[in-house]
């Protein structure tokens, strides 16, 4: 929770006995001025004024009308130049479709099986649950506990406010513009607009909590009350990149319109100037299983003369374009598409959290094109930015494409995904197929065959700089789901139970030396002899609920070759600081307890089919392994392997970048150093420690930076009884970079 909010729950009550009156003057007590930055009292509101980007001058002016905060200006100044006026008379806008979270079978069902099904540990792991759409009335069979969904489960509201204080506060180089009174269903809290200096950004949100169990909900956030003129235009790019625009000569509308614009960006041209609407670039999302382009920016035309403009989660999912050239593939995937609606799990409000649900705005005093390329900075475009001495490396994507090769009867084309990874700016792809396609049981020459076809598409899709790696997710013999990859093409097959006839390995007159994997003991040998890694796969969720913690004490799980587990941000609670704050550090921590050396959490995707048309940047974060070649397909993938074996990689969603990090001194004078660079101003930074038993950390506050900068770390600790330390960085969009822990000597 952030110190603001901690403040201002204590006055979540007392704003009622004023409801409807007009505030005062607000409360500037708190404001102790910043270079850059003016917030002067206005009548009943306040009006900041900040620095921008390249010289720019930003200008927001708040008020309240009976009750109600409004947006009395936005402002845009170019350096010797005019004020451009962007909007005026504006009212936030929030909207929350709330449903109810129910643990999914999968994860009971593995508590039942392991004697673990009480009331605490269902209470607990409905919270990390991913099979669950609250939405979906009455449900999805497989995946529901209980009876189906009831229509009254889920409710929608609007903001609504009894604003009796505004309150301006300075945090570093930020200035903060706070109202209390707002009600959202079932949420209660404060408005909030942040204007960052040296930015261009302005973010608003509903910073609210509840006190109603199992709540999950979504919501919209935007601005209402432009008005339409004769040269009022709103501009995104489709998901095919094109420029499209709308004037609002259409009918008025009565639900908002969502648009798939790509990059998540809409634009208003305001003549002469532009703002641009985008939510935040990751943690806006939740887990689903593709990155499929569900529109997550919306206009709505309220009036002949007015429109609102804002962000949005839409209520259902969808899933990806099934393919298939045999009818019996065609089918299938057509089923598993249609199953993707169902996979839609939204964000936890566990009771009495403070949850945050942002909008940004970049004010700007350039055309909609110009407003793109300095919102695009943001992201990298949304591409992972090459940093010299690392390769960029991510995975855990059932493509299916052994058996798309079957089916089209050639591996010679170029799957859709190739594309999607390339233009991402990915040099190494690990993928998993045998997941839920092919013959993963098969325990011998059908299974073989289609390993071999794997190996060869795999092959044939690399390129220079550009490796695919045929791994994949076994899940068989050790307990829940896990991963392995191997340092060059290996034929095995794990069938459960291995027929009585096979032995653990033999030489097959067609693919020469093969191993038939039938114990955890098998498991163990054949990863040691063939000098692969393994890890758990989504720890602690989905089919995984309960593991690693349940092979703890085992020799594969305490040996070096298990390296850990897979970070995806599952589950998203807003009211947490960090993406997966719990759930994947808070189990890095366990694990690296637990075993005689750290243990790792390696950034994958764990979604299906990818096309060029996605949104796949804002669901997935990936890792920068220290290598300064990528191994070609006919080399030894070894270098990949070990890197990841050594924790030699950094886990990060884009905005920041690890260059360098290491530990000088020892014992009580020891020092941890790393340098990054970063794109949104950051929020805070933490070194994290434990003697093996106890956690503690070091957290240092980073609001006083501004936008697109590079920071060294210098951080004293004492290592003395140490038993490993681990570095996180993190911004004030909830985006993030992490390191592997080390063992501290």
């Amino acid at each position: 929770m952030r110190w603001r909010d901690a403040v201002w729950m204590a006055a979540l009550c007392a704003g009622a006995a004023g409801a409807g009156a007009q505030a005062q003057s607000c409360d500037m007590q708190d404001w102790k001025g910043i270079a850059g930055v003016s917030a002067r009292a206005d009548g009943n509101g306040v009006v900041v004024t900040w620095s921008g980007e390249q010289g720019q001058q930003n200008r927001a002016r708040f008020g309240v009308r009976d009750g109600q905060p409004v947006v009395e200006e936005l402002a845009a100044q170019r350096a010797g130049g005019a004020w451009v006026e962007l909007g005026r008379n504006l009212e936030p806008e929030f909207q929350v479709t709330t449903g109810r979270r129910r643990i999914s079978t999968t994860e009971l069902n593995i508590l039942k099986r392991l004697h673990n099904d009480t009331p605490e540990a269902e209470d607990e792991y409905k919270w990390n649950v991913f099979w669950d759409a609250p939405l979906e009335i009455p449900g999805y069979d497989s995946h529901l506990v209980g009876p189906g969904r009831q229509p009254d489960e889920v409710k929608r509201a609007t903001a609504s406010y009894t604003t009796s204080r505004c309150r301006v506060e300075g945090d570093g180089d930020r200035v903060s513009v706070i109202f209390n009174g707002l009600t959202l269903g079932l949420f209660s809290g404060n408005l909030e607009f942040t204007a960052y200096r040296g930015s261009n950004l302005l973010r608003q949100e509903a910073v609210a909590k509840t006190e109603a169990r199992d709540v999950a909900y979504i919501y919209k956030a935007g601005l209402k009350g432009f008005a339409i003129d004769a040269g009022t235009r709103l501009e995104w790019r489709d998901d095919a990149q094109v420029w499209q625009h709308y004037a609002f000569g259409g009918d008025v509308n009565e639900q908002p319109v969502d648009l798939q614009a790509r990059n998540r960006l809409e634009i208003l041209d305001a003549g002469g100037g532009a703002l641009a609407i985008f939510p935040p670039p990751h943690k806006f999302f939740f887990a689903r299983e593709n990155e499929v382009n569900l529109g997550y920016v919306y206009y709505r035309k309220d009036s002949e003369h007015t429109f609102s403009l804002g962000v949005m989660q839409p209520e259902r999912g969808r899933g990806y374009d099934p393919w298939g050239v045999s009818d019996e593939v065609w089918n299938r995937r057509v089923h598993v598409a249609r199953s993707q609606i169902y996979n839609y799990a939204l964000y936890n409000a566990p009771p009495g959290t403070m949850q945050h649900m942002p909008v940004y705005y970049d004010l700007s005093a350039a055309g909609a094109e110009a407003t793109e390329r300095q919102v695009m900075a943001y992201t990298h475009d949304d591409t992972y930015k090459p940093v010299p001495g690392f390769k960029t490396v991510t995975g855990h994507f059932h493509l299916d494409f052994n058996e798309m090769i079957r089916d089209c009867g050639s591996s010679d084309f170029m799957p859709t995904w190739v594309p999607v990874f390339r233009g991402l700016g990915i040099n190494i792809v690990y993928l998993g197929d045998f997941h839920d396609d092919s013959d993963l049981g098969d325990p011998g020459p059908k299974r073989f065959a289609e390993q071999k076809l794997y190996f060869e598409g795999a092959r044939k899709m690399s390129d220079k700089d550009f490796l695919v790696i045929p791994a994949e997710e076994v899940n068989a013999y050790l307990g829940g789901h896990w991963y392995m990859m191997l340092p060059k093409p290996v034929y095995f097959s794990h069938a459960v139970p291995r027929p009585a006839e096979q032995t653990f390995e033999e030489n097959d007159p067609t693919y020469g030396h093969v191993y038939h994997l039938g114990s955890m003991e098998d498991v163990e040998n054949f990863i040691a002899r063939e000098q692969g890694i393994l890890w758990v796969a989504h720890p602690r969720t989905k089919s995984s609920a309960m593991y690693p913690d349940e092979y703890k004490d085992k020799s594969f799980f305490l040996s070096d070759r298990f390296i850990g587990g897979s970070w995806e941000s599952l589950p998203v609670d807003q009211s947490q600081s960090r993406l997966c704050e719990v759930r994947c550090f808070g189990l890095d921590d366990d694990m690296s307890n637990w075993a005689p050396k750290p243990k790792f959490m390696l950034a994958e995707g764990d979604t299906y089919m990818k096309v060029p048309s996605d949104e796949t940047y804002p669901l997935l974060a990936i890792n920068y392994l220290k290598m300064d070649k990528v191994p070609a397909w006919n080399e030894s993938w070894a270098p990949v392997v070990e890197g990841l074996r050594s924790g030699n990689f950094f886990g990060t969603t884009g905005e920041i970048l690890f260059h360098k990090w290491g530990i000088e001194g020892s014992g009580a004078k020891s020092v941890y150093t790393a340098s990054i660079e970063y794109t949104f101003p950051l929020e805070f930074a933490e070194l994290v420690w434990s003697d093996g038993v106890k956690v503690d950390r070091k957290i240092i506050r980073l609001t006083d930076t501004e936008p697109f900068g590079t920071k060294l770390f210098r951080i004293p600790f004492d290592a003395t009884g140490k038993k490993w330390v681990r570095f996180d960085v993190w911004d004030s969009a909830g985006d993030g970079a992490w390191l592997q822990p080390v063992a501290v000597k």
